[in-house]
């Protein structure tokens, strides 16, 4: 997978993964979102929270969407915006699941460990967003 940057308005340019359309889709999301906020030099419990909610989205793209396509990730003023897009135009839903039900909580995983997150409709299917309060000062020394 080839990652491509395009400047954005934001003070680091975009950085834009195409996502395989298999399940290796969260682990190659999450390993390139790792890669870009290493670059950044953000690490600690927070990004580990940006790593889990990549995962849930990703999945949820690949799972519920009609085909994964990609994965952009912004960061701009210590906030990051991943957003996922898929060929589905199926809105997601955020469901509270049965206590007894082992899958259906990716986007209350989301809800909870994001400031923000949403939906957006655009040419070709949607996507999925999530924002993130993160700044180099909460990186371990």
């Amino acid at each position: 997978m080839t990652m491509s940057k395009t400047r954005s308005g934001g003070t680091l340019p975009v950085v834009s993964l195409p996502l395989p359309v298999d399940v290796t889709a969260p682990a190659v999301a999450r390993q390139a979102v790792r890669t870009t906020l290493a670059g950044l030099g953000l690490d600690g419990p927070d990004v580990d929270d940006v790593l889990l909610a990549t995962s849930e989205l990703v999945t949820n793209a690949f799972e519920h969407g009609e085909k994964p396509d990609r994965l952009d990730v912004e960061y701009s003023d210590g906030r990051l915006t991943l957003r996922v897009y898929d060929s589905g135009s199926k809105r997601p839903k955020l469901k509270e699941p049965s206590p007894m039900a082992a899958r259906s909580r990716g986007l209350q995983l989301v809800h909870a460990l994001s400031d923000d997150w949403g939906h957006e409709l655009c040419e070709g299917g949607k996507y999925v967003w999530a924002v993130f309060s993160l700044h180099p000062s909460d990186a371990r020394a």
